[in-house]
């Protein structure tokens, strides 16, 4: 974990965090404008397979990049103070799918993507749907699986498409040119904890999981003293919850 920070010091990272950025924040803002789903939260997004392909050849460069780009992407229709969660959950997107590849896959080359790839986008795509559909819900905003859901589906199905055809010619450039992020930054940029990983995991399916059997009513909220059903649209109930995997998601994406 200590790479997010200590790319700082490096410049060819802090270059590659603002053209993520900029790349990003260039594809969702004109669907922001033209294609929204809910209007003001959430729209069409081809962009959220940048986040993805860009984590495995930049690292830490494309966490801050997709957090830096969502911001300014909100600017033109859709900021609220679920932006505060849309920086973090978005971050979190571009941060995972390269700590899950290096716990998980790293012996491995990035030739065929299978099921490793699929792995890796699923939980990204879930822990970001989740922590962003969870604080919108705790700040009244949106029900939980309304959001979290949309957030969901529109990643993972634009990261299975787009991600396959995009990343293998990109990253043999990107290899090319000397920027693949262990290479600027060193191989230990690329090792990734198994526990840490394992947990993000578990705090990335749990909250979509639970938040949903939750909103819908299938689990009631009695041990927190809550009618089944719980508080589907405001502050306390499905969000107390919930924390406890997002306290899981934040460890494992800590942990270094």
């Amino acid at each position: 974990m200590r790479e997010i920070v200590t790319m700082w010091r490096n410049t060819r990272m802090v270059v590659l965090t603002a053209v993520v950025a900029a790349v990003y924040a260039a594809v969702l803002i004109p669907f922001k404008i033209a294609l929204p789903l809910i209007p003001g939260f959430t729209e069409i997004r081809p962009a959220a397979v940048i986040p993805v392909i860009c984590s495995l050849m930049f690292g830490p460069a494309a966490a801050w990049g997709a957090a830096f780009g969502n911001l300014i992407g909100d600017f033109f229709g859709t900021l609220t103070l679920g932006s505060i969660f849309g920086f973090f959950g978005n971050f979190i997107y571009g941060l995972l799918p390269y700590k899950l590849w290096g716990a998980f896959f790293r012996s491995r080359g990035m030739g065929a993507l299978s099921g490793r790839y699929l792995l890796a986008v699923l939980v990204s795509c879930a822990a970001c749907g989740g922590f962003i559909g969870w604080g919108a819900h705790l700040l009244g905003l949106l029900p939980f699986p309304l959001l979290a859901n949309i957030i969901l589906i529109n990643n993972l199905l634009v990261s299975i498409v787009l991600g396959p055809i995009l990343l293998p010619g990109l990253y043999r450039v990107v290899r090319q040119l000397g920027l693949i992020y262990t290479d600027v930054m060193g191989e230990e940029a690329g090792r990734s904890s198994v526990l840490g990983a394992v947990l993000a995991s578990i705090g990335a399916i749990g909250l979509m999981v639970l938040g949903n059997l939750i909103g819908v009513g299938v689990y009631d909220l009695k041990f927190l003293g809550m009618p089944e059903g719980g508080t589907i649209a405001g502050q306390g109930g499905l969000g107390l919850a919930l924390i406890p995997f997002v306290l899981l998601l934040i460890a494992g994406c800590l942990i270094p």
